[in-house]
């Protein structure tokens, strides 16, 4: 439990927060917050602002959707504060959109703090009307106000309050001002009577519709969860999620509302969702004409950049550039910090073949190994490359890449914004599958995993650098990673025949670049970090305490003798390439760190310049490591880790056996 700053000035929170008199406090209880709003508009910094240090993130309950949340206290009052996913509607286009509507609706929080971006003002309210459909207890927070201003838009919130019939405040989050007033405002409305509700209308037709069907709705008296005038214009858009729940209680008011909306179709010649997504654009467009001014409207820095950004020649050289900073910052700070680890744990050989002694040392010795291991990932590549992603997303250059290399991932059944967890997973794979949560659907989730799982990650990345760069030459490892690229391409193409179905479209709101918080770009590292931590550690912990316990029982010799038909036969690698497999789906460094522990230093002695590439090509390969499974199993369940572990398994070994038998031919 943190407590609110003391102090809240423009740029650092330092103005006192405002007491509430003795009648505005709720008489008893928590209070329950709930953010919600479209994606970018600060609910983030808002949420990192209440909650401070007091913070949890992870699923919701059976969904693959981050659930943050955290608490503060106001008054002497516990106050619990739910940030809802960046959403535009309440449709069932995406799970986003169905846990916060089934949040707000079920759990029915206290009051709901609607943010908006005030420069984009009527495209937000286009989501403010369905929370407003929704009957809930409701604060608007216009954010920020600064970039409107440097737009030339000048909003009058009390006209825009008067409009919509709900507390409207003006903040910018980022320098803390009006935060003080919008907490104020919402523990206020918490304690009144009433749940403030719009008399906006809309016209014609359409509210005419709707009415007939609210009053069918009254009389048939049902109880869905929802307002009946909410659950009647879902009805009207033909929501599948709507119309199953109230089929089951009652069949004559889908019939009456199919009836209703193809009415509508007929008098409009358009489908019904698209006739009421017209009604709200119209009526947002009337709320925010009446509530905002515009002055010469001045170009901002940030449009002037996007002629570069977004320019459809040179959209794809910076996009390029931005993908390839974001590697290189994160190789070159990860190599150095994971150098600064290695050689400060030097006396330590995570994998020893020729350890003995008491069981209890041997797993000791393996635990102490996987916790080396975790470590030398986590520390070196994950927060530098999160730090980064999490610059890139808030100045707004993440939603430009997604937009620009759209029409390159369509050819895989994926759309612009699975690049990123793509490029997650040149640094590590474990972070990239938990990141395709940013997805629309459980399907292309699963798609972008499977691709990810054959990215090669820094760990495969060493074992090329190792095997290929050093010993063979830096052009076979290059070669390599064309290689990789061309197989993930074919494997994505195959993976799409596999699981047919249409392709969620890119729809994405690119809003003004900004310089983001630090505070905000830490919390978010952290946070992200935190739970990965929890995950791979105990992996790399148990699983190399496992394998040197194996080593130590003489486990694995037999196995890598009853391989040998394969890794003998068909790779044409030497008769131990069995044990390096083996040890290498718990960590692929382990293939590289085996080797070393077998033949030496000088891998030119018991490797030839083919057996270098082949190897290579299998460990980039071949089955994910056990953190990545685990992740695998945790976010699409056991069967599809195992049928991706297969895919990886089968590609690595018909590959590397082309490699093998293709190669020898001339070298």
């Amino acid at each position: 439990m943190v407590k609110l700053p003391e102090c809240i000035e423009k740029s650092d929170y330092e103005k006192k927060i405002p007491t509430l008199d003795k009648n505005e406090i709720p008489s008893s209880g928590d209070v329950t917050i709930a953010l919600a709003g479209n994606a970018n508009v600060g609910k983030s910094v808002i949420f990192n602002y209440l909650t401070g240090a007091d913070q949890v993130v992870g699923n919701w309950p059976g969904k693959t959707v981050d659930r943050a949340e955290g608490n503060f206290q106001y008054n002497g009052q516990k106050v619990h504060v739910i940030d809802l996913p960046g959403i535009y509607s309440f449709s069932t286009f995406s799970m986003e959109e169905i846990v916060s509507r089934e949040y707000i609706a079920n759990e029915k929080p206290d009051v709901v703090i609607n943010v908006v971006d005030g420069s984009v003002l009527e495209r937000n309210l286009f989501f403010t009307l369905q929370l407003m459909e929704m009957e809930v207890p409701m604060v608007v927070c216009v954010n920020q106000m600064d970039v409107a201003m440097s737009k030339g838009f000048q909003i009058d919130t009390e006209k825009l309050e008067k409009a919509l019939g709900v507390p409207v405040v003006p903040t910018v989050a980022i320098r803390g001002e009006g935060l003080q007033k919008l907490i104020k405002k919402a523990i206020i409305s918490v304690s009144d009577k009433k749940i403030p509700k719009t008399s906006n209308e809309y016209g014609g037709e359409v509210e005419k519709a709707v009415k007939q069907l609210h009053n069918f709705l009254e009389t048939e008296k049902l109880d869905v969860g929802y307002s009946n005038r909410w659950v009647a214009i879902k009805l009207l858009e033909n929501d599948p999620e709507i119309n199953k729940k109230v089929e089951l209680l009652s069949e004559r008011s889908v019939q009456f509302a199919n009836h209703l909306a193809l009415e509508l179709e007929r008098i409009h010649d358009e489908p019904s969702f698209s006739i009421v997504a017209s009604e709200r654009y119209a009526l947002a467009n009337r709320i925010a004409a009446g509530a905002q001014k515009q002055s010469e409207y001045k170009i901002t820095l940030s449009e002037k950049l996007d002629k570069i950004l977004i320019h459809p020649f040179y959209g794809y050289f910076t996009s390029a550039m931005v993908i390839l900073g974001l590697l290189i910052w994160t190789f070159v700070l990860g190599n150095f910090i994971s150098e600064l680890i290695t050689n400060a744990m030097s006396f330590f050989q995570p994998v020893d073949p020729t350890l003995s002694g008491p069981v209890l040392a041997v797993l000791w010795n393996g635990a102490f190994g996987g916790l080396v291991a975790g470590l030398t990932l986590i520390v070196p590549f994950v927060i530098p490359f999160y730090i980064m992603l999490s610059y890139i997303e808030n100045s707004g250059l993440l939603t430009r890449v997604a937009f620009m290399m759209d029409s390159f991932m369509q050819k895989i059944g994926l759309h612009g914004k699975a690049l990123i967890p793509l490029i997650l997973g040149y640094g590590c794979s474990v972070p990239a599958i938990d990141s395709t949560k940013i997805l629309e659907t459980r399907r292309e989730r699963l798609l972008a995993a499977f691709a990810i799982t054959f990215a090669p990650c820094s760990a495969r990345t060493i074992i090329i650098l190792s095997l290929v760069a050093i010993f063979v030459s830096i052009w076979w490892a290059l070669a390599l990673y064309v290689l990789d690229l061309l197989i993930i391409f074919i494997m994505g193409k195959l993976a799409l025949k596999a699981m047919p179905g249409e392709s969620t479209s890119l729809i994405m709101e690119i809003h003004s670049l900004r310089l983001p918080s630090s505070s905000v770009i830490l919390k978010q590292t952290w946070n992200r970090t935190k739970s990965l931590t929890y995950l791979v550690f105990p992996v790399f912990i148990a699983g190399s305490a496992l394998i040197q316990l194996f080593y130590v029982l003489g486990v694995l010799e037999p196995i890598s003798n009853f391989m040998a038909p394969l890794t003998v036969g068909w790779l044409k690698l030497p008769a131990f390439a069995g044990i390096l497999l083996i040890v290498g789906a718990v960590r692929k460094e382990f293939v590289l760190l085996t080797l070393v522990s077998f033949v030496g230093t000088d891998l030119s002695l018991a490797l030839t310049p083919v057996q270098f590439i082949v190897l290579a090509l299998i460990g980039m390969l071949y089955i994910p490591c056990l953190s990545t499974i685990s992740i695998i199993i945790r976010e699409f369940g056991v069967k599809a880790a195992s049928a991706i572990s297969a895919a990886n398994l089968v590609t690595a070994i018909v590959v590397g056996g082309i490699a093998a038998h293709g190669l020898s031919l001339f070298m």
